[in-house]
């Protein structure tokens, strides 16, 4: 069972976890979340397309991301997350931390915080293992070619996270 530590309001957390989607947070507690921009030398930033068997946003344009554990830190989350999704190791990559926005949902018991990051690194396409079972596929794409996904509606987080896309 996965175990996601509990946060108070200024993101310190309380010594408190709760399990993997238990959504028990009460109004003033978040978990941690973690999303991670990869980015070329060429200004072109690897996204991937989320499985069509996702509950949630299936077929969907994303980047790496997903929740920290329970001890982890906010950066190795981010790195393990990228790892297991494309292969990539970001850990010599430039770059790092960019910002941290918040989701609250009264009532729901599912309140967050996520850590934005962007690594700069080259890669070739043969050094992506993507993980079969989140990933149906990738893209090499600029920024505006993301935009253009947001709009047609089918980027995750876009309007959250669209200024770590400029360059």
């Amino acid at each position: 069972m996965e175990y996601w530590d509990i946060y108070d309001s200024d993101k310190n957390k309380t010594g408190r976890t709760m399990k993997k989607n238990d959504w028990i947070l009460k109004d003033g507690e978040y978990h941690l979340t973690v999303l991670g921009v990869i980015m070329r030398p060429d200004g072109r930033f690897l996204i991937t397309q989320r499985v069509m068997t996702k509950a949630w946003a299936p077929g969907w344009w994303e980047v790496s991301g997903g929740a920290a554990m329970a001890g982890e830190e906010s950066e190795e989350a981010v790195m393990r997350e990228i790892r297991e999704e494309t292969g990539l190791d970001v850990s010599n990559a430039e770059g790092g931390y960019v910002f941290t926005y918040h989701r609250e949902n009264p009532g729901e018991g599912d309140n967050y915080f996520v850590d934005v990051y962007r690594y700069v690194m080259d890669f070739d396409e043969s050094d992506l293992n993507l993980q079969e079972a989140e990933t149906l596929g990738y893209r090499l794409a600029l920024p505006e070619e993301i935009k253009a996904l947001a709009d047609e509606g089918i980027f995750l987080h876009y309007d959250s996270i669209k200024r770590v896309f400029e360059v």
